[in-house]
């Protein structure tokens, strides 16, 4: 007997030549289309937004005479539950109750259709079911993503239809072929986005009190946003009634924390956007249309993740190019100090923790609560050297003492300012701090056009210095003559001339 529902779960990115006509068997039955990581866009692993998705699989149904029910199904941890999950959402959001005497589970994942046949569903294979098996879906995208234009003969029209409407080809382009962002649309894996956001929160004010007295209105964009703590606080002044508040921010997390306080009223200004989209894929905004450009703890990640100096000119270019003549770039970020590659004698107290035998070369593998709790335990002496085996930047260090070293200025600052992360010691041992330091930031944005307004200038945080630094480590010149510690931080504040 024919089944009255064909249940068909997937991410359904791309729909086939192949798909319309293996569905076309199951003659009238209602294709239900349980679209999983519905919650996910501009990630590696889901490029396409859910509301493009269905608005394919609506014309896909329409141009193959299907009766098709589309369903979202939001993004859950791995579980073995998946199929029930699945069926729950389907009946909340319809329902109808699929069972295995009125439902067959069309599915081509061998770990998902086994999910449906422990609970007594028949399986049809789809691509699995066929030999020679033919192109799955997600070997079309990669064929797309590649540039191979022989994706368009084997994807059904209406994925070719509204890929080519709303522009998605180059986006699912960038996307999947980007080298910085991982498959869940982050800059890291390992970096906990809690944490994270709750810093950012917690530091807004201060930033905003360093740049407000700098800030254009207009079109006034925060890039690298975060929660949009700043823009919340930006959304209260005044004087930008009138200005439009855009946030960027690449973190799905973030982003999505973002849409959601908008959506709660957080902000009294009808005119405040944000976009998911990567800084480092090309240009963001149209040329000459933003007035104020506000980047805080960006850049650093832009110049870790991407390619250094390129990737950072690039930015900067780009930065340049969207600023309105007269326009304003304010950038806070960590700075590495003045003569980075003088050596110099680090001093670490080696009584405050553990001080193993070995390091570890094993903590990418551990669960990230095991790995905060082995890097709390060491002590300051000890924790420099598994973060030279961590740090994704290498560098050289020569004990000369038992608890001294000598090694880069810059070095020895990158591992102090980075000692006392140990919650997200794996994604902070991925970036690099001192990098550049004024003198390097001066000439980039003078080289790519800007105007260096006289508030830019390096700084210390002395808080950090009480803090964080001198109460476990002292700086030496190699001839043991003590050393003040340097700077630790930049403020830019770049002006597009009015005559370009």
């Amino acid at each position: 007997m024919d089944p009255e529902f064909v249940l068909f779960p997937g991410r359904h990115h791309v729909l086939t030549r192949f798909q319309a006509d293996y569905l076309s068997r199951f003659g009238g039955a209602t294709i239900v289309w349980a679209v999983t990581s519905a919650n996910h866009e501009n990630t590696k692993r889901n490029p396409v937004p859910y509301h493009r998705r269905e608005a394919a699989i609506e014309r896909f149904s329409a141009l193959e005479g299907l009766r098709s029910l589309v369903v979202p199904v939001f993004d859950t941890a791995p579980t073995d539950r998946f199929a029930e999950v699945t069926l729950k959402n389907i009946t909340v959001a319809t329902g109808l109750e699929l069972t295995p005497e009125n439902c067959l589970v069309a599915c081509s994942t061998p770990q998902v259709a086994a999910l449906y046949e422990a609970l007594g569903f028949g399986i049809a294979g789809v691509e699995a079911g066929v030999t020679p098996a033919p192109e799955r879906p997600w070997d079309v995208l990669l064929r797309l993503a590649a540039g191979d234009e022989s994706w368009r003969e084997l994807a059904h029209p209406s994925t070719v239809d509204v890929f080519e409407r709303y522009r998605l080809v180059d986006a699912v382009r960038s996307v999947v072929n980007d080298p910085v962002v991982g498959d869940e649309g982050g800059l890291t894996a390992t970096r906990d986005y809690r944490t994270y956001a709750s810093a950012f929160a917690d530091a807004a004010g201060r930033k905003w009190d360093l740049v407000r007295g700098h800030v254009r209105p207009g079109r006034i964009v925060d890039i690298g946003c975060g929660a949009g703590a700043v823009l919340e606080l930006a959304d209260a002044e005044p004087a930008l009634r009138e200005s439009d508040l855009i946030g960027v921010e690449i973190a799905r997390h973030l982003f999505e924390e973002c849409v959601h306080k908008k959506a709660q009223g957080a902000f009294r200004n009808a005119n405040v956007y944000f976009y998911r989209r990567n800084v480092l894929g090309g240009a963001i905004f149209p040329p000459r249309s933003i007035d104020t450009t506000l980047t805080f703890a960006l850049t650093h990640e832009i110049w870790s993740y991407g390619d250094r100096w390129e990737s950072l000119r690039a930015f900067a270019r780009a930065i340049y190019e969207h600023t309105a003549p007269g326009g304003v770039w304010i950038n806070s970020d960590v700075c590495g100090p003045d003569g980075r590659d003088v050596p110099v004698r680090l001093t670490l107290r080696a009584d405050d923790g553990d001080n193993p035998p070995a390091v570890r070369t094993d903590l990418a593998s551990l669960p990230s609560a095991e790995v905060s709790a082995y890097v709390a335990g060491l002590s300051t002496r000890a924790r420099l050297d598994q973060f030279a085996v961590d740090y994704r930047f290498p560098f050289g260090y020569e004990p000369v003492g038992a608890d001294t070293v000598e090694l880069p200025l810059g070095a020895a600052m990158d591992y102090l300012t980075r000692k006392d992360y140990p919650d997200n010691w794996l994604s902070e041992t991925q970036e690099q701090f001192c990098g550049l330091e004024f003198a390097d930031w001066k000439s980039l944005l003078t080289d790519v056009g800007f105007e260096l307004d006289p508030a830019s200038a390096p700084s210390r945080n002395d808080w950090i210095v009480s803090n964080r630094l001198a109460p476990t480590a002292s700086l030496a010149t190699v001839r043991g003559e003590p050393l003040d510690w340097p700077v630790t931080h930049v403020l830019l504040v770049a002006r597009r001339p009015f005559n370009t």
